[in-house]
């Protein structure tokens, strides 16, 4: 059937010919170029169209979800500790010294009496408010010499990188101790040394985002139509810069919670009897014994925060692809 419908098309169009008559022509429909446009502009549901697809893909993920909850109960905790506990973290007890995990005492208690679930629960406000800190010191210096050596390149971009070298051949932790012990004790020069730690991550993963968004034809295009260097970075380059930012942030607040635990555990964080998850671990060091849940409960709730925020790490990471 479809080869003799062909064949009276041709015949038909042969036959217009000879007679002298002009058929219309079928002229090819051109299809729009997408190359010029940033990511996200011409999908549907507009520039927020990829963030609801890579919602929807998350959401379909269980333990992914699990993860999510466990560390908004992690940041609501930390802020609003009472929420979750009836115990005042430094109310002594003797008579309940060294309590076993029960329904009672959900972590136990410590050699003074004291609910170890309240003293961690509270443990996590100057533990989390310092790895935001240093969080914040991390992408806000990063960003800004990644932005500017992978914007400007040239002289600039080796002067930046080198020291940027510089930093990372130090080990982190190393870097943390020499300057919390220039800086001195407590939980805001911890929070300092390990956000200055981290800031090489972040600035060379902010640079070569930038190096890539730069080339782009979009970039070129807004370029040539007049737009201004500034106005080319703040609407192209850094939008579209983020992603790999963002999943390396979640990462490394798990890395900034890690090493303020372990500065703590050294005695750089808070004095007693400020309950800090470092010290509450460094603290039951004493009856790992008798009393083993005394650093075992606080160290297995700091490791499942972290790898809880490994793991969205990594599943923000898979989804970017």
């Amino acid at each position: 059937m479809t080869e003799k419908l062909k064949d009276r098309i041709d015949i038909s169009s042969s036959s217009a010919s000879a007679l002298g008559i002009d058929l219309p022509v079928e002229r090819p429909v051109a299809k729009p170029d997408h190359s010029l446009t940033p990511p996200g502009a011409t999908e549907p549901g507009g520039r927020w169209g990829p963030l609801r697809e890579t919602t929807a893909k998350a959401v379909r993920r269980p333990l992914f979800v699990l993860t999510v909850l466990f560390i908004a109960f992690v940041g609501v905790s930390a802020f609003f500790p009472s929420w979750f506990s009836s115990y005042d973290p430094y109310r002594t007890a003797p008579v309940d010294r060294l309590l076993p995990p029960s329904t009672t005492h959900l972590f136990g208690t410590d050699e003074m009496g004291r609910d170890l679930w309240t003293r961690t629960l509270y443990g996590s406000t100057l533990t989390i408010e310092a790895a935001l800190i240093a969080l914040a010191i991390a992408v806000v210096a990063g960003l800004t010499l990644g932005v500017i050596s992978g914007f400007f390149s040239g002289v600039t971009d080796s002067v930046i990188m080198r020291f940027v070298d510089v930093l990372l051949a130090i080990p982190g932790l190393l870097l943390a101790l020499a300057i919390v012990t220039a800086l001195g004790f407590g939980t805001v020069p911890v929070a300092i040394a390990v956000g200055i730690g981290i800031v090489p991550g972040f600035a060379r993963t902010t640079r070569a985002e930038v190096l890539r968004v730069k080339t782009l034809p979009y970039v070129e295009a807004a370029r040539a139509g007049g737009a201004s260097w500034t106005r080319v970075l703040l609407r192209h380059i850094l939008p579209n810069s983020w992603g790999p930012v963002a999943v390396l942030a979640v990462l490394d607040f798990g890395v900034a919670i890690i090493s303020i635990a372990a500065l703590s555990f050294l005695g750089f964080g808070a004095a007693p009897p400020e309950a800090e998850w470092g010290t509450l671990v460094s603290t039951g060091r004493n009856f790992l014994v008798t009393a083993p849940w005394v650093s075992l409960m606080p160290g297995l709730f700091i490791a499942v925060t972290v790898l809880s925020l490994n793991h969205i790490s990594k599943t923000l990471q898979e989804l970017e692809r």
